[in-house]
């Protein structure tokens, strides 16, 4: 079960930072380290920081984006220190690790941490559906990246212990791969009826993305909203055509 909770670290700068954090995650359990864009890929002072824990360090894997590194994963958490202009559906350290484990049982599942100096963007923030904060000592709230994986390794190893004292989770939820292929679809279904402009999207789509992700649809309400725009692209195209034959209505099953 922990083998598919990972821990994704976004374009980290000091590679002792890495070696920390693998070390961190095996202490509690955790084996599944994903590096996106890394300023400099592990090496010797990565390794010496690890310890006991080289190879979690060397089975990490490396990508490009957090896109990648989330794709397949059903429920991605994303850190932030700080408040942001759009507020997200946000959990505390305990919370967190619980919605983890409970979740880990249907697909991978994601814990994303930021820059050192400056956290996550705004965009790669929008690819999380929970925000969580540490709530730490509001005059000095500076924690050290590998400190902050540390804490939160050991929720999730307190939820894995007590796991079955949770409810088991019986929705289905769509991967983050299918959310942005939603995503994009409702992008383009909004600029073909002029609702938004391409050239100028403004927030529109961020705050129906927080719409979405506070709301979570489930895979089949996924497929039904992906049906509902599918119906609008073809009436545009029918309209457009000068077709007057109505795009077919979805038959309701029992």
């Amino acid at each position: 079960m922990l083998e598919n909770i990972r821990i994704i670290l976004v374009n980290t700068s000091h590679t002792g930072n890495i070696g920390s954090t693998a070390r961190a995650m095996k202490t509690m359990g955790l084996s599944s380290l994903y590096l996106v864009d890394p300023v400099n890929e592990p090496d010797g002072q990565a390794s010496a920081l690890a310890a006991g824990a080289g190879d979690v360090l060397a089975n990490a894997k490396i990508v490009s984006t957090l896109e990648e590194a989330v794709k397949d994963c059903g429920l991605v958490v994303g850190t932030s220190a700080r408040s942001r202009t759009h507020s997200w559906p946000m959990l505390g350290p305990r919370d967190c690790g619980e919605k983890l484990v409970q979740e880990v049982e249907k697909y991978p599942v994601a814990l994303v941490f930021g820059r050192e100096n400056s956290g996550l963007t705004n965009e790669e923030l929008q690819q999380c559906h929970f925000h969580m904060c540490i709530p730490a000592n509001p005059e000095y709230s500076s924690l050290n990246l590998a400190a902050a994986v540390q804490t939160l390794c050991y929720e999730i190893r307190m939820a894995y212990l007590n796991r079955e004292t949770y409810p088991s989770v019986e929705e289905e939820y769509p991967l983050n791969d299918d959310l942005e292929r939603f995503y994009t679809h409702l992008e383009t279904t909004l600029e073909g009826t002029s609702f938004i402009r391409k050239s100028h999207p403004g927030v529109v789509m961020t705050k129906l993305r927080r719409l979405f992700n506070r709301a979570r649809p489930e895979s089949q309400e996924l497929n039904i909203l992906r049906g509902i725009l599918a119906s609008i692209d073809k009436s545009m195209k029918n309209a457009n055509s000068g077709d007057a034959d109505p795009a077919p209505a979805i038959e309701e099953k029992e």
